[in-house]
């Protein structure tokens, strides 16, 4: 779910027309790193963001269901490859907490207005996700073009992203029942194009919209029941982690140490995902 977000996967093969400053490999990956991370190794950046989660069941007004405050901790390293030449890897790890909509509180148990039941939640804590070496040229040695849309002194990407796959917590016989996780993500970066650009800058001040539907969350115990959850969410990257809010950091520090920073760039641990990790704390068997 989120981890598509706060590991900000980039889609980057369907390109715009690019300027000149964008059209070799080197200024791709320094601009996408810029977009993701820095261009410094092992320098920590961490993204923020917050919005809110909403109900949709046919035949009902949308419920507002909760707020959600999310954070990722993350970092890039250099990694060079005969063929690809010089290119990066990302490494992250992410938290998203939800919220009661009204005071902000990060929240132990919801009450479900669809069931009346009151439910324990579980806040998402991804860790880690990482993305795989990304390169200024493709396998075929064919040059990237850098997938977003330059405008002045504004540069945005937008990525989509459908997901359909086989819900960790399913059986042997999805194929015949169903059982799969159907959710599309929608991602919207937004940056200087003078920061993007200038080489003695290892940072830019990126912005960010994330947008998801999906179908309900696995703790929200919905027993299969028509309708879907979406969430409407906005944020950028901090100067530093300790500019996360308060409430965030002392729930950080209080249940989730770890995250004060990324993991180590070398991490070769399988990603996490919000299925998977439910799976542990709840289902374990």
């Amino acid at each position: 779910m989120i981890s598509h977000l706060l590991a900000i996967v980039l889609a980057a093969s369907s390109a715009q027309a690019a300027s000149p400053a964008t059209d070799t490999p080197e200024a791709y990956v320094r601009m996408m790193r810029k977009f993701q991370c820095s261009t410094a190794d092992n320098k920590p950046a961490t993204f923020y963001w917050h919005g809110q989660a909403f109900g949709r069941v046919a035949g009902m007004a949308d419920k507002n269901l909760f707020g959600v405050v999310g954070m990722n901790t993350r970092a890039c390293v250099t990694v060079k490859d005969d063929k690809r030449g010089t290119g990066y890897r990302l490494v992250s790890r992410e938290l998203l907490f939800y919220t009661d909509p009204k005071t902000g509180e990060i929240l132990r148990t919801w009450a479900n207005p669809y069931t009346g039941e009151t439910v324990p939640v579980l806040h998402v804590a991804n860790d880690p996700v990482n993305q795989p070496p990304s390169f200024g040229v493709d396998a075929q040695g064919k040059p990237m073009r850098f997938p977003g849309t330059i405008n002045g002194d504004q540069t945005w990407l937008t990525v989509t992203v459908p997901l359909f796959y086989r819900n960790p917590l399913s059986g042997d016989y999805q194929k015949y029942v169903g059982g799969f996780y159907h959710a599309t993500e929608m991602f919207n970066f937004f940056a200087d194009t003078k920061d993007l650009l200038d080489t003695k800058k290892d940072q830019a001040d990126v912005r960010v919209a994330w947008q998801r539907q999906s179908d309900w969350l696995p703790w929200m115990q919905m027993s299969g029941r028509e309708g879907m959850i979406y969430f409407n969410t906005a944020g950028r990257m901090l100067r530093k982690w300790d500019d996360l809010p308060d409430a965030v950091k002392q729930e950080i520090a209080a249940n989730y140490p770890d995250y004060k920073g990324p993991p180590p760039t070398d991490d070769a641990r399988p990603n996490e995902t919000s299925w998977t990790y439910f799976k542990k704390k709840i289902a374990p068997n």
